[in-house]
């Protein structure tokens, strides 16, 4: 079996109005009681735990998958390799996992998380 999608991430310019639009639309429990107030949507609740959050200004509203690797650095690396472009390096997410993105050939933003990081 190949790597496992384990969270989803939804950014935008207006993090609490995205909480609410989803929390209504699907019946999500959505999480913003964190200091960096975002939205997290358990496993549970959606079927594949998430976020939902406001981005950084000039960051653009999108929607991130992650995987979950053993080591961020080489998947960085093969991820270059075949044509990636890394735009995160790994770092810590406080009091959170430790991750890291790229983007895929035609620009798409992939996170990948440290193998045991969401448990």
């Amino acid at each position: 079996m190949g790597k496992e999608v384990v969270h989803f991430e939804i950014i935008g310019k207006d993090g609490k109005n995205l909480q609410d639009f989803y929390a209504k639309l699907f019946d999500w429990k959505v999480d913003a009681n964190n200091p960096m107030n975002c939205g997290q949507v358990r496993a549970d609740d959606s079927g594949l735990g998430g976020g939902i959050a406001t981005g950084q200004p000039g960051e653009p509203s999108r929607v991130t998958i992650y995987i979950e690797v053993e080591d961020l650095s080489a998947y960085l690396e093969k991820a270059e390799s075949l044509g990636g472009k890394t735009i995160m390096e790994p770092a810590d997410v406080p009091g959170g996992p430790r991750l890291a993105m790229f983007t895929d050939p035609e620009g798409q933003i992939v996170g990948m998380i440290q193998a045991g990081g969401m448990g």
